[in-house]
């Protein structure tokens, strides 16, 4: 790790367990982009664009196309025994709008900055080669280096269930995968109606089913990448985190993972109630001429899988509101999404699992600058409110439940706030929401429009993959080793992530910014 000895001097820099174990015959002979074998059928890769000796597989299915009868359907496993082809990623999953509606962005006199427009563009660019046959997922690895039975971050993006791709140029897992010695893996998850549709006598949240299935096909298949099935830590921001958390909640008995990382992100986001989810369902029905809440579930959905996935899409209702808005969400089915879960955070009905969560500490500037955007405004309180009640405050409750059910637990407050990353220059954006996730991932160019990048982000970035990587391969004590002290509500155990722009942990007491929590 001479890299990171070099660019985080005084930080402890530990390099991944390169020789605590002899390479294995198969990974000695290992060759970049090898065909591997899954059961969805051997996959050939290739190199990474820039760390060559990670191997990149891209697009591999986990679950049959949801097409047909399996649209607003529960996923189904996929087997077969076809070549797939690892080089390019599969399908995004159709998206929605979520910010502004129909209104067209207005960015005179917003003081965007050339990150702040090029968020928007990502915002509102969308995924034109998106279709219903997206359930893919992708893996960078490299068994030819350091530890057998590689630990493995499995990322889920997050969106608002609205939006979002593992395609997404931001979550390219190479360099935390060549960093880390761990086995990256993204995947694709139904979103908006096709994910959360909320037809009455059907299923619903079936991303959240989508995601347990891919979680499932990883568990099974990750040893022919070099992979441990019994150190997968899911990691995930901001729907995403709340996606992990909800299924700490629906498997706590079978998670099948060894740790959680939640990003701004938990069962506090909020679910809708099967009553309001219908609404929107019945909205889309009687907009496309299948009928409403008289005609028959039967006759409804034959209707619904009758029709042009770019017509459902165009029939999703579009609202203004500064937060963004969301039709079609985790909805309550007391099966994978709960209507309880403060009595479940106190009883622990949980997966125990060690937990490491966090989030920015400004979230809202995000959403105030893109709301700007559609002229959506709120005062001040409102958006202290919304970063209290939204982010800070069930992060606290999670971690303190965590602490009650005796788990490993590592809570974070992340202050980066590099100009490289500003969305504005007036009112500044500070630590908003997401703001992590690209120097975490090593994917800053990826926004920045080829601009440089400055030392103190770099070292950043180094420092996050190093303390991901570090839970991931061992959850319950690998922080510590980072410097972390686990965390204790009752004691300063907040680490304070680029505090001042810095890098290494420093501590304070979380009290001052959960004031106001009840």
């Amino acid at each position: 790790m001479k890299l990171c000895e070099a660019l985080l001097p005084g930080i402890l820099c530990l390099s991944p367990p390169t020789s605590c174990t002899p390479l294995a015959d198969d990974q000695k002979h290992w060759v970049i982009g090898q065909t591997v074998r899954t059961q969805s059928g051997p996959v050939s890769g290739h190199a990474a664009s820039s760390a060559q000796n990670v191997s990149t597989y891209l697009g591999i299915p986990y679950a049959q196309p949801p097409l047909g009868n399996l649209r607003f359907a529960p996923p189904k496993p996929y087997h077969s025994h076809q070549h797939i082809d690892g080089s390019q990623f599969g399908h995004s999953c159709p998206q929605a709008n979520v910010f502004g509606g129909a209104t067209p962005p207005d960015t005179h006199g917003k003081n965007l900055t050339a990150s702040g427009r090029a968020a928007l563009d990502d915002l509102l660019q969308g995924y034109p080669g998106s279709s219903e046959d997206c359930l893919t997922l992708n893996v960078w690895t490299k068994p030819q280096f350091g530890e057998q039975g590689k630990a493995v971050l499995l990322w889920i993006y997050g969106g608002g269930d609205t939006i979002g791709s593992s395609s997404n140029p931001i979550y390219d897992g190479q360099y935390i995968a060549d960093q880390e010695d761990v086995i990256v893996v993204t995947i694709n998850y139904r979103i908006n109606i096709f994910g959360f549709p909320s037809a009455p006598g059907y299923p619903t949240n079936l991303g959240l089913l989508d995601q347990r299935l891919a979680i499932e096909w990883v568990h099974s298949n990750i040893r022919s990448f070099g992979g441990d099935p019994s150190r997968i830590t899911l990691f995930g921001q901001s729907a995403g985190g709340g996606a992990i958390d909800l299924y700490s909640f629906a498997y706590p008995s079978s998670p099948l993972v060894a740790g959680l990382i939640m990003q701004s992100g938990t069962t506090g986001l909020g679910a809708f109630t099967a009553e309001t989810a219908a609404e929107s369902w019945y909205t889309v029905t009687s907009t496309l001429g299948c009928g409403d809440n008289t005609t028959s579930a039967a006759t409804q959905m034959k209707c619904m899988r009758s029709k042009d996935t770019a017509a459902i899409t165009a029939a999703i209702p579009l609202i203004n509101q500064p937060y963004g808005s969301a039709f079609f969400w985790p909805t309550i089915d007391e099966v994978t999404v709960f209507s309880d879960y403060p009595a479940r955070l106190a009883a622990g009905t949980f997966a125990k699992l060690p937990l490491l969560i966090g989030s920015t500490d400004y979230e809202a500037g995000y959403h105030r600058t893109m709301g700007a955007v559609f002229n959506q405004y709120l005062p001040d309180a409102a958006w202290e409110g919304f970063n209290l009640y939204t982010f800070t405050c069930p992060a606290g409750a999670r971690a303190n439940a965590s602490v009650a059910a005796h788990q490993p637990t590592y809570r974070y407050r992340y202050f980066g706030d590099f100009p490289e990353l500003a969305l504005t220059t007036e009112p500044p954006s500070r630590a908003y929401h997401a703001s992590e996730v690209l120097p975490l991932f090593d994917t800053v160019a990826a926004m920045s429009n080829g601009a440089e990048v400055g030392g103190d982000l770099v070292r950043m970035g180094i420092y996050l993959r190093g303390a991901w990587g570090m839970f991931a391969r061992d959850p319950a004590e690998g922080l510590t080793k980072y410097g972390w002290p686990r965390y204790g509500p009752e004691r300063e155990t907040l680490v304070r992530l680029g505090w001042k722009n810095g890098v290494g942990p420093n501590v304070g007491a979380q009290g001052p910014y959960d004031v106001g929590c009840p």
